[in-house]
């Protein structure tokens, strides 16, 4: 069985997407209340922005965290992480203040490290469950659970939020973890014990091996590579949003709201055809594919039309997720299990890292370089990262 709905009649599968969907919509929730609940109790903007830096700053040190899930049965990790948040969520409770909005920092740290060690777990866990044959399709309808909970969360957040506060956005975010860890619970999973998994002739040596693995590994590293130079010009096209709105369209801020919905409905489509598509191209091909749909997108975002800024919206959500989606596969099949989960959070530390950098980089660009100029010229880029990709494919079938 060969089809996507194959994957969706796999009873591991089926449990795992549903708790990806139940823990996707209580953090997708979370996320926006976080900030929403900080500036109103301090009235900075610097202080709500950071909520988003704490909950993504333990991704920085993800291979460390990540070599938890090589130590561990992976199956008892998603639900003991799951588990574990909905306690310090509650926490929240006491958030009622400005004196007390460390109290939410200290959670929404806590959330990104639990957040990096479930990752890896999961990522681990399901290349030993789904047949490796229907890893790009599990991985695209994964990704698809996760955009839509985007799509539909933050407006059941805000909702909450208005109506009953932060608390209530943390409890509803505490129950979808503990309903989460019984999905995960409820899946038939055989693991090896940790100390089987270790692969002979490779010393445990963490970041190290991780690293070395990734880069000695010729059908995972130009993915990575690829993947990286992606984020990094997601993160500059992402930098540039507001003055797009503002100086190109001449719209206010709200706007941006319309164009993430608009990408993020991309994404659901990039995650429904990943499987299809990924039977018939080359990952590699699949990934150069969306990274020229992507880069298309980026230099037309310059231009002053809103037809076309919302175009180029929906072609960043559609060419965007497939280098990931094509890099995260080829980690899964490729890198041997003894390593799997630090190996995929390393991945994760190589590919987003730069995504944050170039948001920085990107702020200070803007207040001296014109969206007109720094688009188009980051999708010049993101056009050559395209090209190197299928060459790199094109020499490696010739070899």
């Amino acid at each position: 069985m060969t089809s996507d709905d194959g994957v969706l009649r796999d009873r591991n599968a089926a449990l795992y997407l549903s708790g990806v969907v139940v823990s996707g919509f209580g953090t997708s929730a979370m996320w926006l209340a976080a900030g929403v609940w900080v500036k109103s109790l301090t009235g900075s903007d610097s202080l709500a922005a950071l909520t988003v830096f704490a909950m993504w700053a333990p991704v920085l040190v993800g291979p460390v965290l990540g070599a938890v899930a090589d130590r561990v049965r992976r199956r008892p990790l998603l639900i003991g992480c799951n588990l574990v948040m909905a306690v310090p969520l509650c926490a929240l409770l006491a958030v009622d203040a400005a004196d007390r909005v460390w109290i939410l920092f200290c959670v929404l740290f806590l959330y990104g490290v639990s957040g990096v060690v479930h990752d890896a777990a999961e990522t681990a866990l399901v290349a030993t469950v789904i047949d490796r044959r229907r890893l790009g399709g599990f991985n695209g309808l994964r990704l698809t659970a996760n955009e839509g909970m985007k799509l539909l969360a933050p407006l059941a957040g805000a909702g909450l939020y208005a109506r009953f506060g932060g608390p209530t956005v943390a409890l509803l975010d505490a129950l979808t973890f503990v309903l989460a860890a019984g999905l995960f619970a409820l899946m038939r999973v055989r693991e090896e014990r940790p100390a089987q998994r270790r692969a002979p002739g490779h010393p445990d040596s963490g970041l190290v091996t991780s690293v070395r693995l990734l880069w000695r590994t010729r059908a995972v590293r130009p993915l990575l590579l690829a993947a990286s130079a992606t984020m990094l010009f997601a993160g500059l096209n992402g930098a540039a949003i507001y003055a797009v709105v503002d100086r190109g369209l001449g719209r206010s801020p709200t706007y941006v709201g319309v164009l993430y919905a608009v990408q993020g409905a991309g994404s659901v489509l990039s995650g429904l055809a990943a499987g299809p598509l990924l039977r018939r191209l080359p990952e590699r091909v699949f990934a150069a594919g969306g990274i020229a749909v992507f880069a298309l997108s980026v230099g037309a975002r310059g231009l002053p039309y809103d037809a076309m800024v919302l175009a180029s919206a929906a072609g960043v959500g559609l060419g965007l997720p497939c280098v990931l989606i094509a890099a995260l596969t080829a980690v899964q099949r490729e890198i041997p299990d003894a390593f799997l989960g630090r190996a995929s959070a390393t991945a994760n530390t190589l590919v987003y890292a730069p995504n944050a950098i170039a948001l920085a980089l990107g702020a200070a660009l803007i207040a001296a370089v014109d969206p007109a100029v720094l688009l188009p010229a980051t999708g010049a880029a993101g056009l050559l990262t395209a090209y190197a990709l299928v060459r790199r494919y094109e020499r490696a079938a010739a070899g």
